[in-house]
């Protein structure tokens, strides 16, 4: 459990800035810190563990048929990520209490951190790949939210759509890829997916795989060529840009090749495409880092080259490879956060990030100085600092790796490449800053900022400093439990400031003296550079947003032209096109399968059937003649239903079929006296072979599978229903038991229409006419004697019959839907005999709360199997003896079916009962200005 505490704390610490916030900044600040403080403490409680070799485990069950786990793993990688992820988040919250102006949202801030704190503790705990993915994209939705939190500036809200889009559609192809690697598994559990490395990498998916996998990674963590959306970023405010570069985000897509490391990697394909995609980025990254003239600038294009250092180190894939890679990763995040919050002091007390309009602030603030040189001369890979160690074994690497075959050459000298530019970024944003004069004073008078503010800085400086001094007894033991699990063995290494003179070590020193000296050319070629036009990113990927936006507009002003003639074309074309594309590729349309004879009853029912239809179509214009028809067409279909023993279905469509009727005899009323004109023929002649295509086409379908024996689940349901539902009747048994869930959901949204429709018709009033179209006047007598009658006799026993249909339905032919369409028919014949007012006054309560006391009532039915450990909606049965009545079996499900019985009836009258109220009385014309009168039932 203390696994699940450790993912869940920073989770529920979202909710805790809201809360807090009408109590201050300070209180809000200390209170947001709380739970992932206690999240960083529970995490260093398992050291000791982690170091005896256990392994820490959390599972619990969620969604077992997608092979989706709520399951959280604590190992050596894990570790090292929470460290970064809580301990730098820690400093980031401290520094951004000071950093925000006082009018800012920090409340609405700090959740929106919190949320992002969380999303990444998610992903490194992970335990199951479908699980990581959620947390994966959820860094995406917090990250949008925090780059553009000032949303009132027009790069911010660029910048977060931008992030949002790149790193969605790599979250996408992710997903994709890990769809597919669970499927070579045959799970999503993290342990099998990584001790299946052979039988992933013999699947002839794999390359295609992996190239899903690589593209979600190298878009989250901004490698080549996805490196555009990062710099852009930058328009957050900068304690989001320290932890977003350090610690979160960017780092992800590393973790996530660090994690599948010993499943993926080991082979050609992995070491070309990662090791080149990573040394592109870096040389791209530092290139543009030289270039820039922002403070924030210059440190993003930075992180996107060292991002593409560490993706070099996992591609060469060696074991020394990968402790470089990860004591890289533990480097960067120290001097990066620390560079990051010392530009954001800057850019806090001196108003502007600027290099232009910044220089000489060493005078004004020493200290900050300092601190931004040690940790610039770290980033920079200056002896005894922490940056040196990690950027030494990169070189290392870059010598004994294979990559380029005959060109392996290349990869030292991109690699010294690489470091010479790193050289001189550092220098250049140090220098300019403090000790170079400036050429422009800065909008504000420079000074040191808060004590506190400085204090993040000052301990990942110390860090800085003290790992390069003394790297094996800091950073050795996390390195050793982080690489065993990355390699899935124990590697033999230690770290030490001096290894003697060696390549590596000259490869250091030509970056280092390079390095100053490009810096001092550095003017040269920003000459160069002015004769190439530039090129914004943002800008591009706005433009073509838009350009894809106005296409699509247009593509959907020729499909969406408000013709439902043409919609319904479309459709069907498409329809027809998929089906005869999977009719082609059958070799033969008739199956093995032998086909039962023909009868009279049948034939002579499939005639009428045929001439019912046609005769619907043929007699659309005289309405009531084409519904007549159309019932007949209803009624033959239940009759096929019985002849086929289906027996519940025929009585669900005769039931279905007299409230549709009542329900079209309503709206006719309404319908315009004349019909529209008729179509030209051409039109009609397309449609007609349009309608017949398709008619043909899916005739010939349904002949192809009826002759063709298909597996079927039938025989688990009958096999099932009467041990596992306790019911004869297979149909009711799924529908309230095996798929219990499913009807659930039936019925409340059919309750949801219901009350929809009755609000529109709640308050309606439509003119209702005296006459038809050919002048014949309707009839005064409103209400017959005849139907008055029958429908007071036929009431009680229609509810007579549909508590029997209710009662019975478990085992015979009936259930709750059936009995409720039955009780919702003769109700409604109650209304249509007497009226509207007659009927209300008699059944004088609404039929609202019918609809959704009966969702409800299905809803608690499954809340009880709870308490007795099984699933929701799982039903109970047992009999039992009734004096009287003798043995009766009982069922839970019954209850269940209640809900279903009283859902039918509400929603039902809800829709037809109300459509008997919209209309007004007919006024003759001499009384057209009077006022309609109303029932005494509205004047009450």
């Amino acid at each position: 459990m203390t696994l699940l505490w450790i993912a869940l704390l920073p989770l529920l610490g979202v909710l805790v800035p809201p809360l807090v916030a009408n109590r201050g900044r300070r209180d809000c600040s200390l209170a947001t810190a709380a739970l992932p403080a206690l999240a960083l403490a529970l995490t260093l409680f398992q050291v000791p563990a982690l170091n005896a070799g256990e392994a820490l485990r959390f599972s619990a069950e969620w969604i077992p048929a997608l092979g989706l786990e709520l399951a959280f793993r604590l190992d050596g990688l894990t570790l090292l990520f929470n460290l970064l992820i809580l301990g730098i988040g820690l400093l980031i919250l401290l520094y951004a209490h000071f950093y925000l102006a006082p009018e800012e949202p920090y409340g609405r801030f700090y959740a929106y951190l919190i949320l992002f704190m969380a999303s990444m503790v998610g992903i490194v705990m992970a335990d199951n790949l479908l699980l990581l993915w959620m947390f994966w994209e959820l860094t995406s939705l917090s990250s949008f939210l925090l780059i553009g939190f000032w949303s009132h500036r027009s790069d911010a809200r660029k910048g977060a759509r931008m992030a949002l889009a790149v790193t969605g559609a790599g979250g996408l192809a992710l997903l994709a890829g890990f769809l597919l690697l669970g499927d070579m598994v045959g799970s999503f559990a993290l342990d099998q997916v990584l001790a299946s490395g052979e039988t992933i990498q013999a699947d002839p998916r794999f390359p295609l795989m992996l190239g899903l996998v690589l593209l979600g990674a190298f878009a989250k963590s901004a490698q080549f060529p996805f490196q555009f959306w990062l710099p852009h970023a930058m328009a957050a405010p900068t304690p989001v840009s320290a932890y977003l570069h350090s610690a979160t985000m960017v780092k992800a897509g590393i973790f996530l090749m660090a994690r599948l490391h010993p499943a993926l990697a080991g082979n050609e394909l992995w070491t070309v495409v990662v090791s080149l995609v990573g040394m592109t980025t870096l040389l791209y990254g530092a290139w543009f880092a030289l270039m820039k003239t922002d403070l924030k600038g210059i440190l993003a294009f930075s992180t996107v080259s060292h991002l593409g250092l560490v993706t070099v180190l996992l591609g060469i894939g060696s074991p020394m490879a990968v402790l470089a890679a990860l004591f890289h990763i533990l480097n960067h995040a120290t001097f990066k956060a620390a560079l990051f919050m010392s530009s954001g002091i800057i850019d806090h007390e001196a108003g502007t990030r600027e290099l232009a309009r910044l220089g000489g602030l060493a005078r004004a603030m020493p200290i900050t100085a300092l601190l931004t040189s040690i940790a610039g001369a770290a980033m920079a890979g200056v002896p005894l600092l922490n940056g040196f160690l990690s950027k030494e074994m990169f070189f290392a690497e870059s010598l004994a790796t294979p990559v380029l075959g005959g060109l392996s050459w290349l990869m030292p000298v991109m690699a010294t490449l690489g470091g010479v530019l790193s050289v001189a970024y550092s220098l250049r944003l140090v220098h300019a800053v403090f000790f170079k004069p400036p050429r422009q004073s800065p909008p504000r008078t420079p000074h040191e900022p808060p004590r506190l503010m400085r204090a993040p800085v000052e301990l990942l400086t110390a860090l800085c400093v003290l790992v390069g001094l003394f790297p094996s007894a800091l950073a050795g033991g996390l390195l050793d439990l982080a690489s065993r699990d990355v390699l899935l063995a124990p590697l033999e290494f230690h770290l030490a400031i001096w290894h003697g003179v060696n390549l590596p070590l000259l490869m250091s020193a030509i970056a280092l003296i390079a390095g100053i000296a490009l810096y001092h050319l550095h003017r040269y070629l920003r000459r160069f550079l002015r004769g190439f036009r530039p090129v914004d990113a943002r800008m591009i990927f706005e433009a073509s947003v838009q350009r894809l936006g106005r296409r699509s507009e247009a593509l959907l002003a020729r499909i969406d032209n408000a013709s439902l003639q043409r919609y319904m074309g479309l459709l069907l074309i498409t329809a027809l096109v998929l089906t005869a594309l999977g009719l082609v590729m059958v070799p033969s349309l008739a199956g093995d399968r032998p086909q039962r004879p023909v009868d009279g009853v049948l034939l002579s029912g499939a005639i009428l059937l045929i001439f019912s239809g046609l005769g619907t179509a043929i007699a659309h214009r005289y309405r009531l003649i084409s519904l007549l028809l159309l019932s007949m067409v209803g009624l033959l279909v239940s009759l096929t239903f019985a002849r086929f023993s289906a027996p519940d279905l025929a009585l669900t469509q005769l039931s279905v079929e007299v409230v549709t009727m009542i329900l079209l005899m309503l709206a006719l009323f309404f319908l315009p006296q004349k019909t529209p004109r008729e179509s030209s023929l051409p039109r009609s002649m397309r449609d007609v072979l349009l309608a017949g295509a398709l008619g043909v086409t899916i005739t010939s379908l349904n002949y192809a599978v009826l002759t063709r024996d298909t597996s079927s689940i039938s025989g688990f349901f009958l096999d099932n229903s009467v041990p596992g539902g306790g019911g004869h009747n297979v149909v009711n048994v799924i529908l309230v038991d095996f798929r219990g869930f499913d009807t659930l959901g039936e019925i409340t949204v059919l309750a949801l229409a219901g009350l929809a429709i009755f609000k529109l018709l709640n308050r309606l009033r439509l003119f209702m006419p005296h006459s038809d179209g050919e002048g014949r006047l309707w009839s005064p007598d409103r209400y017959p004697m005849i139907l008055t009658t029958i429908s007071q006799a036929l009431l009680p026993l229609a509810l007579l019959v549909s508590v029997f249909i209710f009662l019975r339905g478990h085992n015979l032919p009936g259930g709750g839907f059936i009995a409720g369409l039955i009780t919702a028919v003769a109700l409604i014949l109650l209304y249509m005999a007497r009226g509207v007012e007659w009927a209300q006054e008699r059944l004088d309560f609404q039929y609202q709360p019918v609809a959704i006391a009966g969702v409800g009532v299905a809803a608690v039915t499954g809340v009880g199997s709870w308490l007795f450990g099984h699933p929701y909606l799982t039903s109970a049965f047992g009999h039992f003896y009734l004096p009287l009545i003798g043995d009766l079996e009982l069922a839970t499900a019954m209850i269940f079916d209640l809900g279903v019985y009283l859902a039918v009836v509400g929603a039902t009258l809800m829709i037809l009962a109300n459509l008997g109220k919209v209309t007004t009385p007919h006024r003759p014309a001499k009384d057209a200005a009077t006022p309609a009168t109303t029932t005494a039932k509205e004047k009450r």
